[in-house]
């Protein structure tokens, strides 16, 4: 999980800021412009937050997925080991999409409040002076955390959780089926479990494949977990879905594709590499440990 955070948070900084800054037009002019404008460090605003929950969230969502195949293979068959049919592997993707949204709304939250805290407002006759030269509105993840519980309170903290809903119950069906197909497919016949460079590959494509697939949701809870740094612009998910639409157009859903879509591959990749191979040592230690 910390693999994929450090591997993945430039690109997703970047995703944030074309999908609800103002200003970049393409991903290459926004690369420019948030270098220009704040250097390398620009690219690693409100890393550190994810960076210390990843474990957590990463366990939770890995473990949920596996124990809940395991529980349906023992329900459907009585034995755990049996390898999932795909309706197994669909529920216990939407299981852990579900579940991953109850941690991962906070810290996507923060993560994005402390990416978009450097972008004007613009919006009719209100005009914000923007914070890139003097003082930001948070002054790290504790304090930005602290600040939207008491202004906002708990509902604050979830703000953005049925637009991540919507895109993480679809959007793990849409990484962990891939995975476990093309792991398979690439796998040599006779091999107990995939190489690493099995892993790696299946991985990245199943990560290029989800993220692509839930980048219009992914904008809309992107917009909806940044306003709120200076004006709450939106009431909900469908408000914000319709004024985005009314706004910018449909293209507005697909703001960030490309860069989703790269940043999905290097990130699962990552991901799937340090799960498979860490629990194949824990396995290893475990058998040595107990013959």
């Amino acid at each position: 999980g910390a693999a994929s955070v450090v591997v993945g948070h430039p690109l997703d900084t970047i995703k944030i800021r074309l999908q609800a800054g103002q200003g970049y037009g393409n991903t290459l002019s926004c690369l420019f412009t948030v270098y220009r404008n704040e250097s390398v460090a620009g690219f690693f605003k409100g890393m550190s937050f994810p960076l210390a929950s990843i474990a957590v969230y990463s366990s939770v969502v890995f473990g949920v997925f596996s124990n809940t195949q395991r529980l349906l293979s023992q329900l459907r068959h009585g034995d755990p080991s049996r390898t999932p049919a795909l309706t197994d592997m669909a529920l216990a993707s939407m299981v852990a999409g579900f579940v991953s949204v109850g941690i991962g709304t906070p810290v996507d939250l923060v993560k994005i409040r402390l990416q978009m805290q450097t972008q004007p407002y613009i919006e009719a006759n209100v005009k914000l002076k923007p914070t890139v030269p003097g003082f930001p509105v948070y002054r790290g993840p504790i304090h930005c955390f602290r600040t939207v519980l008491q202004k906002e309170g708990i509902a604050g903290m979830y703000r953005g959780a049925g637009a991540m809903l919507l895109r993480d119950v679809p959007g793990y069906c849409l990484y962990f089926i891939p995975y476990t197909f093309f792991c398979g497919w690439i796998t040599p016949d006779g091999c107990i479990s995939p190489n690493p460079s099995s892993i790696w590959l299946a991985g990245g494509v199943a990560g290029a494949i989800s993220w692509g697939i839930a980048t219009p949701m992914d904008v809309v809870k992107s917009r909806l977990q940044a306003d709120g740094v200076y004006l709450n612009k939106y009431k909900g998910t469908l408000d914000c879905i319709l004024q985005s639409y009314q706004n910018e157009g449909l293209k507005v859903f697909f703001r960030g594709i490309t860069v989703n879509t790269v940043r999905g591959f290097p990130t699962s990749s990552a991901m799937f590499l340090g799960y498979e191979l860490s629990l194949k040592a824990m396995k290893r230690d475990q058998t040595e440990t107990n013959p």
